[in-house]
């Protein structure tokens, strides 16, 4: 008997702990400490802590940088040494957030004219002719369109200022449903 008595004894000291925590809420804390700590390796594994973004063109030392998560672009431009005297950042976004395997490129002045005088040179050779500003010679390109309607839209033009869509053609004399649905496709403004 006495035995037993030692035996409960013992069992409810262990049970129930030796301060305010019994041996069962110790038990689950431990249990949620390690959940915790599986779920945060876990979330490092697919969100990453360090991204990898590439800085190239106008600055000092072009490369691929390793960043934090949640690093911005300028952030990026001075790891990679800072802007280079002739660089344009007029279209970089410096506050924006970088995302991971990013590229950032930096344009030289000189680039950027040579750019946009590539995308005006593009806007032109689209093959369309430009009823505002074609020449008596271009208009007569037109199917339905010689040389006494080219005059005709030339001087619409001149009297009435530019032609705010293609539609409006069809306010030159001689020029109705017919005509414009030959030419319609092949006009702009």
């Amino acid at each position: 008997m006495k035995k037993l008595f030692i035996l409960v004894f013992a069992s409810l000291f262990l049970f129930s702990g030796c301060g305010n925590t019994s041996y069962f809420q110790s038990t689950k804390l431990i249990e949620e400490t390690t959940e915790t700590k599986e779920t945060q390796e876990e979330l490092s594994e697919v969100i990453p802590t360090m991204i990898f973004v590439q800085v190239a063109g106008a600055v000092a030392k072009p490369g691929v940088y390793e960043l934090k998560a949640g690093s911005r672009v300028c952030a990026a431009i001075e790891a990679a040494g800072g802007l280079l005297d002739s660089a344009d950042d007029s279209d970089i976004n410096q506050a924006s957030v970088l995302e991971d395997g990013q590229k950032i490129y930096i344009y030289t002045f000189e680039e950027k004219q040579e750019e946009q005088a590539k995308e005006e040179a593009a806007a032109i050779n689209d093959g369309l002719v430009d009823i505002n500003k074609a020449s008596e010679a271009e208009l007569t390109t037109l199917p339905g369109i010689g040389q006494n309607k080219a005059r005709q839209i030339i001087e619409y033009r001149q009297s009435n200022g530019s032609f705010s869509s293609v539609d409006d053609i069809k306010n030159v004399s001689g020029i109705g449903d017919g005509i414009f649905k030959q030419i319609n496709s092949l006009i702009k403004v």
